[in-house]
């Protein structure tokens, strides 16, 4: 096996890695009830960032680029939606009105 057919194999891995891991966040915020400590900004960056991925992917052909973007986006998506869930609950908790955050 050639050294770039290698590092293609550890790169796309990793790739999906790191697609995944918005769910370390996510899985704390479940564990904890709380979506405090979660920056909604980066996270919406982030998101839009990896959209962008996938677009450029898609444009060019290139769905080594697109497929983990497209599952990092979910994941994106998915910890926002929860974080806000989480805000939402906890403010109508407190008896204060739904946040727009």
């Amino acid at each position: 096996m050639e050294p770039s057919e290698i590092l293609a194999a550890v790169t796309s891995v990793w790739a999906v890695a790191m697609a995944v891991s918005p769910g370390l966040q996510i899985r704390s915020m479940l564990r904890t009830g709380s979506s405090e400590d979660v920056s909604l900004a980066y996270f919406g960056v982030l998101t839009v960032g990896f959209m962008l991925w996938v677009a450029y992917g898609i444009v060019n052909d290139d769905y080594v680029v697109a497929g983990p973007n497209a599952i990092a986006t979910l994941f994106g998506i998915a910890t926002i939606v929860i974080a806000l869930r989480l805000r939402r609950r906890d403010g109508a908790e407190a008896g204060m009105p739904e946040s727009r955050a």
